[in-house]
Formats: structure tokens, C-alpha cells, sequence
């Protein structure tokens, strides 16, 4: 297959052609800036509040409860430091767990080290947040519990309702980082109670450098960027608006498909699963079975370096990672596979593949094909590998 088959969507997705074609005015027509009184420029006002309708739409929210932020890290950061620094007089406790994006778990060490308290709680083999270990964890000076909706490694999709509901009852702030969970599953966040929420567009067909925090209406953060008066005197900083044009689209775009869409990343995740099960032992398949993302699939193979994997599939034309893309260049097994209980060595040999709208069978069938062939390259040079066939072969 000579083309190049992309299986790094939990990275980045491209943007889509429609999503792009919206954008292209506003960088060279429409350029003026927001805040500027006269009319050229004041009606980009009311296209970014369209903008923020369509967003807050799709988790049913008020347009007035979403903030535009330059991408789900700083979204993250916001919600953990301007919470601590808001209610530090209500207590200097928060939870959150030990799977999260380095974006919520660096910043949680950061207060820990200005004298916050932090419990990060462990999760089951799936990489699912045990309730009865969360409601254990709460104490009286508890302000902020943070969980993600979806992790971005292993695909294991939380349970927020319930979490939600936890929270809520004990009058404790609820954030999730949803990056990944945003249009790829329903959300609803006052079903869910959920009081923040991160997201960000280049994970569903919109442009980089561009993302959300919600805040619902009655939760007293302040500004987390300093400067102008931007987001309602939120967040400073003169607004992007071709990005914020992108990202209103691409939640348009993938609200519209998201039913139809999702089937089907389910049933070639599943078949890509199911073959790779049949056909290459001493695989592991990691998170959740069923209550994962639609299109994500994360395996360890026993006696493969991850890194020889992704570099041999790379020079097949096939693009995935070994964990989360913004940790990539560390040598270090991933701390959420680590947190399922997995060993080193194997937590060393794991493979993300994260789907797309556009991935085919076809494409998957001559993935599986490399990867067999690939992995018993790789175990063959394994010293470890020829030990345990000698002792099953005994």
C-alpha cells in the first residue's frame, strides 16, 4: 500500500476542508480586531458568539459558560490554579487520579509544592476510578475533584455521572479534562454535574491552538491570563478568530456525524481488536473493552521494545505512538499503563493506534499484515523471547 495510513488521531487529526474554507476570510477579510469600536471589526463579536453557541450547544451548556483558551493544556492549568486560588479559604485539598494528561497532573504538583494537598487515586485494571475509593478520599477541606472523561492513552472511558453526583452531593467543584471525549461521545454537563470542562479542536478536525474551558455560571475563578478585558474579563488576550471560527465548525462537523460516525469507528476498533488477538499471542489489550472511546486501540506486546515497533511501522508508511504524543520522547513506560498494574517491560512494548472517519478495512488488514510480521522480527532479536519458548517448548 503506497500511501501513508494515519493512526494517530488521540495526537492530532487534520483539519477538515470545510473547517479550513471557514477560517480562510477571517484571516484576510474579516481581520479586524474584536474589541475595536467601529463596525469592520465589532461584527466579529457576534461571529465569535455564534461560535460559542454551536460549542456550548453541544454539551448543553450557555453560551455565556464557554471560555476560548489557546488549547486543552492551558484550559487544564486554568482550572486547576485559578480553583486553588479561589476557594484556598475553603479548604487546600484536591483530588484527581494517577492516569491523568501530564497537563493536570504537572499542574497539580505544582500546588502541591505552594502548599496544596493532593490525593491522586488509583485506578482498576481498566484504568477505571474506583467510586467507593473516591468517596473515601473526600475530607472536609476537599475543593476540586479532577478526572478526565476519556483517557487519551488507553481509550477508558470514566464514569463522570457518577462522579458528577459525588461531588455535587458534598458541594465539591467537579472539572474534567473531555480532550478526547469532546464529539467523540455525548456529553451533557448537567446531567453529569459538571462545574468545568476542558476541551480542544485539532482532536476533531479543527485547527491547533485553539480549545475551551466551561465554566458553569456561580463558580467564582478568576483570570488565569492577565492583560485586557477578552472573555468577559476572563481569560486576556486578543481573541483568534479564524481558530475560533475552525473550532466552531469542526463541533458543528462532528455533532452533525457524531451517531453515524462513531458506529463505525466502533466496528473496524472492534475488528481491528479482534484480529490482532486471533493472529499475534502474547498481546494484552489495554482499557477498557467496552467502555472506551470509539476510536481508540491500545495493545502491549510481550517482548517488543515500543519504539522499534513504531519505528519499523513508521517506515511501512504507518503512523501510531506508544502512549500520549506529548510525552513521546521520554523513555519512560507510560504512567497510565503503569497504573493498571502493567510491568515495566510490558508497559514498554505497548502500540496506540487512534482511528478516523477516513480509516478503512482495507487499511487495517495491511496493518495487521506488517504488524505480524513486524513483532516476530522484533521478538526473534529477543534473547527474553527465545528464553520463554525453550521453557514452553520443555
Amino acid at each position: 500500500m503506497n500511501k501513508l495510513i494515519y493512526l494517530d488521531n488521540a495526537a492530532t487529526t487534520k483539519t477538515a476542508p470545510e473547517v479550513v474554507e471557514a477560517m480562510l476570510p477571517y484571516f484576510t477579510e474579516y481581520y479586524g480586531n474584536p474589541s475595536s469600536v467601529y463596525g469592520f471589526a465589532a461584527a466579529n463579536k457576534d461571529v465569535i458568539t455564534r461560535q460559542r453557541e454551536i460549542i456550548a450547544e453541544a454539551i448543553g451548556a450557555k453560551g455565556n459558560e464557554i471560555y476560548f483558551t489557546a488549547g486543552g493544556s492551558e484550559a487544564d492549568n486554568w482550572a486547576l490554579k485559578a480553583t486553588a486560588e479561589a476557594y484556598a479559604a475553603k479548604g487546600r485539598h484536591i483530588i484527581t487520579t494517577k492516569i491523568e494528561h501530564h497537563a493536570i497532573l504537572h499542574t497539580a504538583d505544582f500546588l502541591k509544592k505552594n502548599g496544596f494537598d493532593v490525593t491522586y487515586l488509583d485506578v482498576d485494571e481498566n484504568g477505571t476510578v474506583k467510586l467507593d475509593e473516591l468517596k473515601a478520599a473526600i475530607r472536609p477541606d476537599t475543593i476540586l475533584i479532577s478526572v478526565m472523561f476519556a483517557n487519551n492513552e488507553i481509550g477508558t472511558i470514566q464514569p463522570i455521572r457518577e462522579i458528577g453526583e459525588i461531588a455535587h452531593e458534598h458541594g465539591i467543584l467537579f472539572h474534567t479534562d473531555a480532550v478526547q471525549a469532546f464529539c467523540q461521545v455525548p456529553i451533557d454537563v448537567d446531567a453529569c454535574h459538571i462545574d468545568m470542562l476542558s476541551a480542544s479542536a485539532h482532536k476533531l478536525n479543527g485547527p491547533k491552538g485553539i480549545g475551551f474551558l466551561y465554566i458553569r455560571k456561580g463558580v467564582k475563578i478568576r483570570s488565569f491570563i492577565h492583560g485586557g478585558a477578552q472573555e468577559r474579563k476572563r481569560r486576556a488576550g486578543t481573541e483568534n478568530v479564524p481558530g475560533i471560527v475552525g473550532f466552531g465548525k469542526a463541533v458543528e462537523r462532528a455533532v452533525g456525524s457524531l451517531k453515524e460516525r462513531t458506529a463505525i469507528e466502533n466496528e473496524l476498533r472492534d475488528y481491528l481488536i479482534g484480529r490482532i488477538e486471533k493472529e499475534i499471542p502474547y498481546c494484552r489489550l489495554n482499557g477498557h473493552r467496552q467502555n472506551r472511546l470509539p476510536n481508540n486501540v491500545n495493545f502491549s506486546f510481550q517482548f517488543v521494545e515500543g519504539e522499534s515497533l513504531l519505528i519499523k511501522l513508521d517506515m511501512n508508511g504507518i503512523c501510531a505512538s506508544s502512549g500520549s504524543a506529548c510525552t513521546s520522547g521520554s523513555l519512560d513506560p507510560s504512567h497510565v499503563l503503569l497504573a493498571i498494574g502493567l510491568p515495566h517491560e510490558i508497559a514498554h512494548g505497548s502500540l496506540r493506534m487512534t482511528l478516523s472517519e477516513e480509516t478503512t478495512k482495507e487499511e487495517l488488514d495491511f496493518v495487521v499484515e506488517k504488524l505480524k510480521t513486524i513483532v516476530g522480527e522484533l521478538r526473534n532479536m529477543s534473547p527474553l523471547y527465545e528464553d520463554f519458548i525453550k521453557k514452553q517448548t520443555r
